[in-house]
Order: structure tokens, then sequence, then C-alpha cells
């Protein structure tokens, strides 16, 4: 696939922010979410955002994508205010996501799921697909590695696949921020390191990426840089070592090592 815009650098630019939450919190009733959290993304950075089970991680990334508005606070895209914008608007902007629990459509096939992406606020019908959005989804099938998936249902895909299949959904929508849930759940080592590998050829490419994972290992050689947050709150940011190092990071993933 060639890219829709390629960039000559590949280190992420810290001059540039691509994301920037301001003193960001949600609550839902009496219970706090997302603290008063605050961090930004640069341009072309590959972002690891971690924190225990319950830590708020996708929560942050609803308010980010348009699922729901943070209760307070401010979340900038390339310094224009979305605080509360809907998810459709913010996909034009250049905002997509993935999903933990997978939503493709499954009486549709995996070449047809990645069509129907390329146009997420309208509603028609797969026979009014242009030719290009069908040639562009091929692309995409092979960018993401599942071309010997393409024609079944996504019920036929093994779970890697599926995986492959969010990203390529998200894909779809030719975005400038990604922001990744859970990318490496339930993979094997090799699988992992060929997810890593997408990762970073899709950074290369001018994608800015934040990255949620349990599997820390896996993470930690992925990102540039590590936010963390736990109880809504962000606890430490820093270099991947630096976080590997931080007693305070390491406490609270029950007093364990964080690799």
């Amino acid at each position: 696939m060639t890219p829709q815009t390629t960039k000559t650098a590949t280190t992420p630019d810290e001059s540039t922010d691509v994301l920037r939450l301001e003193n960001v919190t949600k609550r839902f009733g009496n219970v706090t979410a997302v603290d008063d959290l605050s961090f930004a993304v640069h341009e072309q950075e590959i972002l690891g955002f971690i924190g225990p089970n319950g830590a708020g991680k996708s929560t942050t990334f609803n308010c980010v994508s348009g699922s729901f508005p943070p209760t307070e606070g401010t979340i900038y895209y390339r310094d224009e205010d979305v605080t509360g914008m809907p998810q459709y608007e913010l996909v034009k902007k250049g905002i997509s996501r993935t999903y933990q629990t997978f939503r493709p459509l499954n009486d549709r096939t995996v070449l047809e799921n990645i069509e129907l992406s390329q146009v997420p606020d309208k509603l028609f019908s797969v026979s009014d697909l242009r030719a290009d959005t069908t040639e562009r989804a091929w692309e995409l099938c092979e960018r993401v590695g599942l071309e010997e998936y393409a024609h079944l249902t996504p019920e036929e895909v093994p779970h890697a696949g599926m995986l492959r299949l969010e990203i390529g959904r998200a894909l779809g929508t030719d975005p400038d921020l990604l922001l990744v849930d859970e990318p490496f759940a339930g993979l094997t080592s090799e699988e992992i390191e060929e997810s890593a590998s997408l990762f970073r050829s899709l950074r290369e490419e001018g994608t800015t990426l934040v990255v949620i994972d349990h599997n820390m290992h896996g993470l930690l050689d992925l990102v540039d840089r590590v936010v963390v947050i736990s109880f809504g709150e962000k606890i430490a940011e820093g270099a991947p070592q630096e976080i590997r190092d931080d007693p305070v990071v390491q406490k609270a993933y029950l007093g364990g090592d964080v690799e």
C-alpha cells in the first residue's frame, strides 16, 4: 500500500503535540474513573498508556475518541479544542481507535468490513461501494496481513486475525492518530513481534499511536515513551526503562516487577 502521507522523520517530534489532555476528569455518578489527567502525545510517537486493571485507560480512550465527553477538563487535537466532539467528527479530523471487544459485522466478509470502515458516517449497501473503495480495502488487508482471510467472515478468523481486522478497520478512515486498545491480548510471542513491526511501520509512514496493553514486556519494547495511571490519576511518565525501574509503578502493579 502506498501511504497517504509519508514523513521523512521516524522519531517523535516533541515540538508538536498531536493530542493534549489538560485536567481531564470523568465521573460516573459518585465514581471517578479519570481524575485530573494531563499528558501530551507528540507527532509521530508511539506512546504507551498503561496501568493496572480498572485504572481508567479505556475510559480515557473513550473521552478522547468521542464515545462520551469528559466531566471536566479539555482535550486538544492539533491545538483545536475537541472536547465532547462526537466520534464521527473526530474520525473526519483524523482520530481513530480499536476496541478490546471486537465490533465487526459478522454477516460481512473481512474485506467488506474494511470497505465499510472507509465511510463510517454513512449508511449504504455493500453494492454501492466504488471500485476504488474495494481496491483500498484490499491494500489494507495486505497491509495488516489479512489477505488470506479476506473472503472469510469474522467468525471464521483466528484471534490474531481479529486483532488485525480491528486495526485494518481503524486504518480505513486514514487516521493521523491511532488509539490501539490491547493489541497484544492473547497473542503468542511471535504474533506480538509481528504486530509491533506493523505499528513501527505505521509510525514510519507518519501515523502517531497511543497503545494500551497489559503485556508490559511487549509494550515497553515497542513504545518511545510511557504514561502510567492508577485509579484514574497519572503516577509516572517517562522513557520505557525509567518506567521499568520506577518503584511507584512497581507498587501500582501489585508490588511486582513491571517486566
